[in-house]
């Protein structure tokens, strides 16, 4: 019977400041970036990278604090730059270092996100 790969996923927790060691590990293992995501908890925001190889997923999730500042991964692996951007947009992660920063508009939104702690700034700018 054949091991159906595709089905396996490991979630690895990490902290703010062990993540960039792990993005490069993993890229100098062959991992590469499948996806990103961002999601508001009660305690701050959960955010997860998610990495495949040889059809295996691995996420790294970690959770942070809103207003926390997190090292960008984008110098690892460039395309992250999008995941961050999206990050910044829509939940107001800040990302240092990142290869290409869009400053918080990434997206053209009609109303800022609910998710985002920045709503009231971005409000104003929008009404100013």
């Amino acid at each position: 019977m054949s091991e159906k790969k595709y089905l396996i996923q490991n979630f690895v927790p990490v902290t703010a400041s062990e993540l960039l060691g792990k993005v490069q590990d993993l890229k100098a293992d062959g991992y590469r970036l499948g996806q990103a995501c961002c999601t508001k908890l009660q305690e701050g925001l959960e955010i997860m990278y998610s990495f495949d190889k040889d059809h295996e997923l691995l996420n790294l999730k970690l959770t942070v604090g809103e207003g926390q500042e997190l090292e960008s991964i984008s110098n690892t692996i460039w395309h992250a730059f999008i995941y961050e951007n999206e990050m910044h947009d829509l939940f107001g992660v800040k990302f240092n270092n990142s290869v290409l920063d869009y400053g918080g508009h990434f997206f053209k939104v009609a109303e800022p996100t609910p998710w985002n702690p920045n709503n009231e700034e971005r409000k104003a700018e929008q009404n100013g």
